[in-house]
């Protein structure tokens, strides 16, 4: 007896819904295999493969003073030794704008923006409320409020688990 002349629906139905289910399940376990990565975040995210390195150029513009709300700023000749603490924040709806070194902010990404340093320089923030700490690139100016000494992409802030404004350290490694 045939249905619609189709000998193969009617000899093998529960073979080939097994066969469907059996290539369905070595799909997934291929395709998620590769998300089963452990990675450990209890003290420290050093990502310094994401943060590339940059020679600074202390004749180009963005390493010469300039003025923001008539407040005249003067970066740093070097950033050896330089350790400081205070507030951090984080900003990130500039997406796509360019920094103060040309290239486009990415919110995403591990950068951020210091008043002084000079341009570029790659610096350790640890969070000291839970001494977590990343290692970021400075490649902006600001933050340009009192009391505030750097401005981190939402991707660093969020790696420091760094809500709102936190105090932090920053360790220059340059």
């Amino acid at each position: 007896m045939t249905v619609n002349g189709n000998f193969r629906a009617l000899r093998y139905p529960l073979g080939r819904a097994l066969l469907c289910s059996v290539r369905f399940a070595l799909g997934a376990v291929f395709l998620l295999s590769g998300c089963a990565t452990h990675i450990d975040h209890s003290k420290s995210v050093a990502r310094s493969e994401a943060t590339p390195h940059f020679t600074p150029r202390h004749g180009a513009a963005y390493n010469r003073a300039y003025r923001v709300k008539g407040r005249v700023y003067h970066p740093l000749a070097s950033a050896k030794g330089y350790r400081e603490r205070g507030i951090a924040s984080w900003y990130g709806e500039e997406s796509g704008r360019r920094t103060a070194m040309g290239t486009r902010f990415n919110p995403h990404g591990l950068s951020a923006a210091h008043r002084t340093l000079p341009l570029p320089t790659r610096v350790r923030v640890t969070n000291l409320g839970n001494r977590r700490s990343i290692v970021v690139v400075v490649n902006d100016r600001g933050p340009f409020v009192d009391g505030r000494l750097i401005d981190l992409s939402h991707g660093a802030a969020k790696a420091l688990r760094l809500s709102g404004v936190g105090r932090v350290e920053v360790e220059a490694l340059d």
